[in-house]
């Protein structure tokens, strides 16, 4: 009966996929280009022109998110920089202070399905913290 409502699921998803995936014809979808890409938020107060940078995201030759910084009214609070598998999913992300030292460090592992399956993080001195596991449940469409 299992083998049977989950292949009554998958024949479900697979004639629904066109429907679901389906575009609006009068909104034309453009993905954005991120090979080499920096891309600057910024803050202004109601009334200011003054902008104050937030964040910072800068992107490699792949299109790969490479490194995040984020600002406060004092300066930088933060920066992450990500590495990446033979996957080609995030493996690491380094988390540095404002004066560039390492505070921790998260690694990631996937599932058959390249999704994240846990994620473990250390101290700058590589004592493990905390463990975060990933669990992802399909409901049965009504």
């Amino acid at each position: 009966m299992k083998k049977r409502t989950t292949l009554l699921f998958l024949v479900t998803i697979i004639l629904s996929a066109p429907f679901v995936f389906a575009q609006d014809d009068d909104e034309p979808q453009v993905k954005m280009n991120k090979k080499n890409l920096v891309i600057k938020e910024w803050n202004s107060l109601a009334g200011s022109t003054q902008k104050i940078l937030d964040h910072v995201t800068i992107y490699n030759s792949e299109g790969k998110k490479i490194e995040e910084k984020e600002y406060g009214s004092d300066g930088l609070k933060w920066t992450k920089r990500y590495e990446y598998g033979n996957n080609g999913k995030i493996s690491r992300e380094l988390v540095y202070n404002e004066k560039n030292k390492l505070i921790n460090i998260k690694i990631m592992e996937y599932n058959e399905f390249d999704r994240k399956k846990v994620q473990y993080t250390y101290d700058s001195k590589g004592k493990l913290l905390t463990t975060k596991n990933y669990e992802y449940i399909a409901e049965d469409p009504e």
